[in-house]
């Protein structure tokens, strides 16, 4: 009677181990690998909390400069997704023939004067950043936040010599942020979502827009859970995150 009532209950509870697997409600599936550029960070992270509780993956992010994931990845770094700041770092992977797939356009971006809460300094416009004693940071050319930067700048036909040149743009965020600068040229959606700085607006004839792209990678060892990250950055509520972050649609 005994070894009946455990043999019984060993296969109700391997019956229920199946069930509970079968319905989904097992462990998330193997992490999606995503590098990304790290002005995508704010949206990024609440499309990837999105994705584990709708699909079950989790997702793991690396974000940094474009310029400094692009050589991570052409070095061998394994990810399954790129998310990238400008199209050109994207077509050096293609060229390389790292992209699985077409690349998708998922947001375009616009520039901004970061300044202090308040604008302590009077900054209204971008021939103000060459005032003397003005501490302006940019990021670096290498990186396409800086290269717009310098765009911009020319666009309005302003000379700056920056303080410091960050390899990301959240680098110049967190010195503006900081103190250690007066004002820096960031993303509109750096603004946004930082909360520790003001904006001043740019004109849209001496302002540039950034145009991100995304893309699977053959070095994915997760395809599918790529895919379904992508498809959700693509989506209407992907789309809604990103633009609350301050991105504007394609």
């Amino acid at each position: 009677m005994t070894k009946r009532v455990v043999v019984v209950l060993v296969t109700g509870l391997l019956a229920a181990c199946g069930s509970s697997s079968a319905s989904g409600l097992s462990t998330p599936q193997t992490d999606v690998t995503v590098f990304a550029a790290a002005s995508l960070q704010p949206a990024f992270d609440k499309i990837g909390a999105r994705l584990l509780t709708t699909k079950r993956f989790k997702t793991t992010f690396s974000y940094a400069g474009t310029q400094t994931l692009t050589s991570q990845l052409t070095q061998g770094a394994q990810a399954d997704v790129f998310a990238s700041a400008d199209k050109e770092h994207m077509n050096t992977l293609l060229d390389a023939g790292l992209v699985a797939a077409p690349l998708a356009v998922f947001a375009t971006n616009k520039l901004e004067i970061a300044v202090a809460r308040g604008n302590p300094k009077g900054i209204h416009t971008l021939t103000d950043l060459a005032r003397p004693g003005l501490v302006v940071v940019l990021a670096d050319p290498s990186v396409p936040a800086g290269k717009y930067a310098q765009q911009a700048l020319r666009n309005a036909r302003v000379t700056v010599k920056p303080a410091s040149l960050e390899l990301q743009v959240t680098g110049v965020l967190s010195k503006v942020a900081l103190g250690e600068a007066d004002a820096g040229i960031v993303y509109v959606s750096d603004i946004v979502t930082s909360g520790k700085v003001d904006g001043v607006s740019i004109p849209d004839d001496e302002n540039v827009t950034a145009v991100y792209p995304i893309a699977p990678l053959k070095s994915a060892t997760n395809p599918a859970g790529a895919k379904a990250f992508i498809d959700l950055v693509l989506s209407t509520d992907g789309q809604a995150i990103l633009k609350a972050a301050g991105f504007q649609g394609v």
